[in-house]
C-alpha cells in the first residue's frame, strides 16, 4: 500500500508517526511523509522533520520525507489525489468529556474532502 503520513507536530500527529511507521515496517507499505505547517502545534516543522528522521531511522525504515507549504489539508488532499496514494494516514481527535471526538481543522479537513482512505489516529 502506498501511504502518505501528514504530521504538524501536535502529539496526535506523532502518535499517527510511531504507529505509521510500525505498520510499515510490518507490511512493507511505501511510506511518505509530509511534513505540514500546523499553527496550533508547539513544534516547528524543522523540530518535526527531525523527529520524523530520527523515527525512521530507528526503525530501519526509508521512506521520503518532504515540507509542504500552503494550506496543509488541502495540500495533503490534492497530493494523495494526483501521485496516486492508497491512503493518507493523519493524527487528530480528542476526546471530550462527552464521549465525542473533536477533530483539528487539518483532520476534518481531510476527513471531509479525501477522495482515497484516510486512516485517523488517536
Amino acid at each position: 500500500m502506498n501511504v502518505l503520513l501528514g504530521i504538524g507536530g501536535s502529539d496526535d500527529s506523532l502518535r499517527a508517526l510511531e504507529d505509521t511507521v510500525e505498520r510499515a515496517k510490518a507490511t512493507g507499505d511505501d511510506l511518505t511523509v509530509a511534513v505540514v505547517e500546523n499553527p496550533q502545534a508547539d513544534r516547528t516543522p524543522e523540530e518535526v522533520e527531525d523527529r520524523v528522521r530520527t523515527v525512521l531511522a530507528e526503525a530501519g525504515l526509508d521512506a521520503d520525507v518532504r515540507r509542504v507549504e500552503g494550506d496543509a489539508g488541502s495540500q495533503l488532499v490534492a497530493i494523495a489525489e494526483d501521485e496516486g496514494f492508497d491512503m493518507i494516514a493523519i493524527g487528530g481527535g480528542e476526546t471530550s468529556p462527552m464521549g465525542k471526538i473533536n477533530l483539528g481543522s487539518i483532520a476534518q479537513f481531510v476527513l471531509l474532502n479525501s477522495h482515497v482512505s484516510v486512516k485517523l489516529v488517536r
